[in-house]
């Protein structure tokens, strides 16, 4: 039996070969690549580009912004009613634990944040609290990759992925999905940022707060001219095995990414250069703060900014300043000094982030996403920390087509579950491709013979807290 012949065989055999090199000349094109003309959107977006600011471990929702008198008034009493409760450690004498931070009111709108956010409680006229944020699973790993990919499993585009997929990136010389790292990656590890089944160039790039910032970036002591030749080399050998397998998308994806490479050569270190920015932009993010880990992270704040500038599309900051083997914000013990170190850590820089937007009238189109992947426990085991809780916790959302200085969902006195407008992580995801004019039921990629999307069949948009 005939073996079947593939399309690039065909145009290589025909007319002498002049087939193939139509083909190849269009890939030149980087238009007819797919790689500079971007996709479009579905509908006017409301938001350009995305920063997520993750805080891995677990943000005490009843701590930062969700504040419960019933803790206070019932501090040290057992747990009754909610021992059998399920998704939470809520077993045996565990004790309600009232918080150790004051709250106040702050904003046109009176919004109540702790005293653990003194530079992020100025900005809350910009924000939307979602109070009512659900999670499937009160695991690290598992509750990660959902909040990333929509599932639990590794394997699937992060939501970075998804986004410059969907929409492609502004500049040619940068990737369009980004990760400022700064400290230990978070448990699920890199699948967390992971293009899963997209071609490999939706993967993120990551970039490190200390050392050097992209690995093997600067160009080897030789020529421009030599090196250029050398790259053509290596895409000519990539492109012959791509044809003799009659096509390749992974092959076809490492050429797009050398070819990625070599372009940032030129723009990375300068978008990463912050010694032309002025001394009062330093100290509004808090580069000259004596705390290093403050310095490291505030380092991270400023390179996002100068990045959304220059067009790219989706930047993930991490943090992991206590150097904790399963997360910044976990602290099941040592609540107090472990949660005050971690918000010193954000505070002052993602406010001077959301400021220095403001200014620079990039707020409106730049969507902050801070989150975690659970909340605490309002109850306590061993009296000095919070356990893992998926009841209910709190995310926020800001510029970007949101409605400034917004509380969305309500949770019950104790803080453990959600009484009204639960939110789900899918909830979310749909959400944040509304506002960037993308249809979370119609951005589809077909994998194992099925239109994947990033909410499955789940998700709605959470209109209330739109602008």
């Amino acid at each position: 039996m005939a073996q079947p012949v593939s399309r690039r065989e065909v145009l290589r055999n025909a007319s002498n070969g002049f087939g193939l090199l139509a083909l190849s000349s269009l890939m030149a094109d980087r238009s007819y690549a797919g790689l500079s003309e971007n996709p479009s959107p579905h509908a006017a977006p409301r938001a350009k580009n995305v920063i997520f600011c993750f805080m891995a471990g677990g943000v005490s929702h009843v701590d930062t912004f969700d504040p419960k008198p019933a803790l206070a008034k019932h501090h040290g009493q057992l747990v009754q009613e909610w021992k059998d409760a399920k998704k939470t450690q809520s077993v045996g004498d565990r004790k309600w634990k009232q918080s150790p931070w004051n709250f106040a009111q702050h904003g046109q709108g009176g919004m109540t944040v702790s005293e653990l956010f003194p530079h992020l409680a100025g900005c809350v006229d910009e924000m939307a609290f979602v109070r009512s944020m659900v999670a499937p699973l009160p695991l690290h790993a598992a509750g990660n990759l959902f909040i990333h990919s929509g599932r639990f499993r590794a394997g699937a585009p992060s939501l970075g992925s998804w986004a410059t997929y969907g929409l492609g990136s502004e500049n040619q010389n940068l990737p369009g999905f980004v990760l400022l790292e700064s400290g230990k990656i978070p448990p699920g590890g890199r699948e967390n940022f992971s293009n899963g089944f997209l071609p490999a160039n939706y993967q993120a790039t990551p970039i490190q707060a200390e050392g050097v910032p992209v690995a093997n970036i600067v160009p080897a002591d030789i020529s421009a001219g030599i090196q250029r030749k050398k790259l053509d080399l290596l895409l000519q050998q990539d492109r012959q095995l791509a044809e003799s397998l009659g096509g390749h998308d992974g092959i076809e994806s490492a050429i797009r990414n050398y070819e990625m490479a070599y372009r940032m050569q030129t723009e990375i270190p300068d978008v990463l250069d912050l010694s032309r920015e002025s001394s009062a932009t330093l100290d509004l993010y808090g580069l000259n703060a004596e705390d290093e880990h403050l310095r490291s992270y505030a380092t991270q704040c400023l390179r996002a900014r100068r990045l959304i500038e220059a067009g790219v599309r989706f930047v993930e900051i991490t943090a992991n300043p206590l150097g904790m083997s399963v997360g910044t914000w976990d602290q099941h013990g040592g609540l107090k000094k472990g949660h005050e170190k971690n918000a010193l850590v954000a505070d002052q820089p993602i406010a001077g982030l959301m400021r220095d937007l403001r200014q620079r009238g990039l707020l409106d189109e730049t969507l902050i996403l801070f989150a975690s992947e659970m909340g605490r426990t309002p109850h306590t085991g061993n009296g000095h920390g919070r356990d893992h809780h998926v009841g209910c916790f709190t995310v926020w959302l800001a510029g970007g087509g949101t409605r400034g200085g917004t509380v969305f969902g309500v949770t019950d006195e104790f803080g453990m579950a959600a009484v009204e407008n639960a939110v789900t992580v899918h909830d979310l995801h749909a959400t944040i491709l509304h506002l960037l004019g993308l249809d979370h039921g119609r951005l589809t990629y077909r994998y194992g013979g099925q239109d994947m999307s990033l909410t499955d069949v789940h998700g709605r948009v959470v209109h209330e807290i739109l602008g």
